[in-house]
């Protein structure tokens, strides 16, 4: 439940962790209640394309950076229709925002989305905590929402805690039907068309089609619901996996209609949740991670090459592969091609007799470094290999 209201912009606010603890602070963006799992992003930019990121539906976002909206919001950075993480939190929000290309401030555009959010609280102290608990379901509340009718007017934590508590959990939790496209529709290549693809749409980000169409692809996004039939429908050179929100552990129709095109042998790239999916098609299975990895600035090694990227990270879900050797599965061997370097967790993994390979963080690099280009023109190199 939201309430847009200006004049309440700066009403007490509480976020009150299922663990029971609780921080004060003042409500920023829309008033009201929210419930997600409490997560934290590392980022220092890029916070309007980690808003409209569908992989963080259902999420409550930290932020770890304590100055957040300098730059103001504009409607040319979205990687997506709409904003979709349950809920903000953020120390110092800036006052007025200062960029030429701004167009309203991030308040005003969280209040216009609906979405709830907290200010003034320590973040450092919560992220923190997240750290040492683990991510956990969290909800804000503000305005009515914490209005208990007593004469402190504030509800009791006791009563929010239970709340909280009564979300569903982040495990088990099947969310791509809740952010895919209902349409089919097509990005064109950029200049002469090359190859096609179809790209299943789990929870794609806008610039990830781009990066294709600007290497001569013209990309058919396809719903998460497409069958196999739908994928070779459009004739397609290469088969591409997003990302996206929820439990890989649910996703049994995406590991279907992948392991179909594994059977065709068509050359395949996958992305985060697309990793996950590539992970369960070769038989490896998938866990949560304690607290994940989210922000720009997370440090990966290319085992193929040896270098190391700064990568651009949002995932609570990992792959659980041997990262040690060379693994035996159905369509051949499989090998951990990227790891994170922080904690070894895999972050990448390619078939070795087929032409399929997979990554855990984000290339295309919306927002945050442009190390991992090189993965689409990778992508590339399978389909000129294959047509060749």
């Amino acid at each position: 439940m939201t309430i847009s209201t200006r004049g309440a912009a700066k009403a007490p606010a509480v976020l009150v962790l299922e663990d029971g603890r609780a921080f004060r602070g003042r409500a920023y963006g829309a008033v009201g209640e929210t419930f997600g799992e409490a997560v934290f992003s590392t980022g220092m930019t890029g916070y309007q394309e980690t808003l409209t990121d569908p992989s963080y539906h259902r999420q409550v976002v930290v932020m770890t950076a304590p100055h957040v909206g300098n730059t103001g919001v504009n409607d040319e950075d979205p990687e997506s229709k709409q904003i979709w993480v349950a809920g903000y939190v953020v120390r110092d929000p800036a006052r007025v925002p200062s960029n030429w290309r701004s167009q309203r401030s991030l308040d005003e555009e969280l209040e216009r989305q609906g979405v709830v959010g907290i200010s003034g609280i320590d973040t450092r102290a919560l992220t923190r905590h997240l750290r040492e608990r683990g991510a956990m379901r969290v909800g804000i509340f503000s305005g009515p929402a914490l209005n208990s009718g007593s004469a402190a007017g504030l509800a009791d934590e006791a009563t929010l805690l239970a709340r909280v508590r009564e979300a569903p959990q982040m495990v088990g939790a099947d969310l791509s039907a809740e952010v895919t496209t209902k349409e089919t529709y097509v990005v064109p290549a950029i200049g002469t068309k090359k190859f096609t693809v179809a790209a299943i749409d789990l929870g794609i980000k806008g610039m990830t089609p781009h990066r294709m169409a600007e290497r001569g692809i013209e990309v058919h996004v396809l719903p998460a619901t497409a069958t196999l039939e739908d994928v070779y429908a459009v004739e397609p050179d290469g088969v591409f996996f997003s990302n996206g929100p929820g439990d890989p552990a649910t996703a049994d129709h995406p590991v279907s209609v992948m392991q179909g095109v594994l059977e065709r042998k068509t050359p395949l790239f996958g992305i985060c949740f697309g990793n996950q999916i590539l992970g369960r098609a070769l038989g490896f299975g998938t866990y949560k991670l304690k607290y994940g990895h989210r922000g720009i600035n997370q440090p990966v090694q290319d085992r193929t090459t040896g270098k190391v990227e700064v990568t651009a990270h949002n995932h609570g879900f990992a792959v659980d592969a041997p990262i040690d050797k060379v693994s035996d599965t159905e369509f051949g061997r499989a090998e951990v091609s990227h790891v994170c370097l922080n904690d070894q967790v895999v972050e990448g993994l390619q078939l070795l007799d087929r032409p399929a390979f997979s990554v855990q963080y984000h290339p295309e690099a919306a927002a945050g470094p442009h190390d991992a280009a090189y993965l689409f023109d990778r992508f590339v190199s399978l389909m000129e290999g294959q047509r060749a």
